[in-house]
């Protein structure tokens, strides 16, 4: 089982960045996805999540609005498009797959915030 992410990096505050979570090993049609985050000295946050079909999604309330997860189960990837970002975003993001008793992690990958 794998999940790698990408799309990382250092932007300006009001910029944007496209993550991206590819995956395999594993049925991804059958998993929900979901981004998280975690900031130096914070505990690990729910960022979104998209259903298994894609047809369903949920935000962390500092960031609805901004950011807009997807899922493409044809190329096995999530992705996350973060419009607006501003400084307190600066973070890990990590990928996640879950279904019933199988939980996944993706290693990260840093987004810097800042001018």
């Amino acid at each position: 089982v794998q999940l790698v992410e990408s799309g990382g990096g250092l932007v300006q505050p009001g910029g944007s960045l496209r993550l991206s979570c590819a995956a395999s090993g594993f049925t991804f049609s059958n998993y929900v996805m979901s981004w998280y985050r975690q900031a130096p000295g914070k505990e690990r946050e729910l960022v979104a999540v998209v259903s298994s079909a894609g047809d369903s999604t949920n935000y962390a309330d500092s960031v609805k609005g901004r950011f807009t997860i997807s899922r493409d189960n044809a190329k096995n990837t999530v992705y996350l498009q973060m419009n607006s970002l501003k400084p307190e975003d600066t973070a890990v993001y990590h990928c996640n797959a879950r279904a019933l008793v199988y939980n996944y992690w993706g290693q990260g990958t840093q987004v810097t915030v800042s001018s």
